[in-house]
């Protein structure tokens, strides 16, 4: 099972001290060494970032600060354990002091239901997934 750990922050928040990163280093390293992360990367502030909203009349672009947003992404994790149990045992040790992680799961190609979806469909699928993981 794989889980997206969202990092999330209240406000905007600056790059993190030597002591943050070498302590979050530390966390990633017994996350690689368990063979549970797959992915993690850290998110620079909203101020370069965009927010892109659909509508009938197509998409609009608004370059960030997202100071209207009442919560902020600042980084992620993929983690890949054998139960939801086991990912939060993991969560549970993020070296944080304050703040407040989202965890979900990330939809397999078995998570579609084949009565609602073509078998041709779900093939593509499982095939798109294949040719991703190769690249890793």
């Amino acid at each position: 099972m794989r889980f997206m750990v969202i990092v999330k922050h209240k406000d905007e928040y600056g790059m993190p001290s030597s002591e943050q990163i070498a302590e979050m280093g530390a966390y990633n390293e017994r996350l690689m060494e368990a063979g549970v992360m797959r992915a993690g990367e850290g998110l620079l502030p909203s101020a370069k970032g965009a927010i892109v909203r659909f509508s009938k009349s197509g998409a609009k672009v608004t370059d960030g600060p997202f100071s209207e947003s009442k919560e902020l992404i600042g980084g992620f994790w993929i983690l890949e354990t054998a139960t939801r149990e086991e990912c939060l045992d993991w969560v549970k040790q993020i070296p944080f002091e304050d703040g407040e992680v989202e965890v979900r799961q990330v939809a397999e190609t078995e998570d579609f239901v084949a009565d609602e979806i073509s078998g041709e469909t779900l093939e593509k699928e499982k095939l798109w997934r294949e040719q991703l993981n190769k690249r890793d």
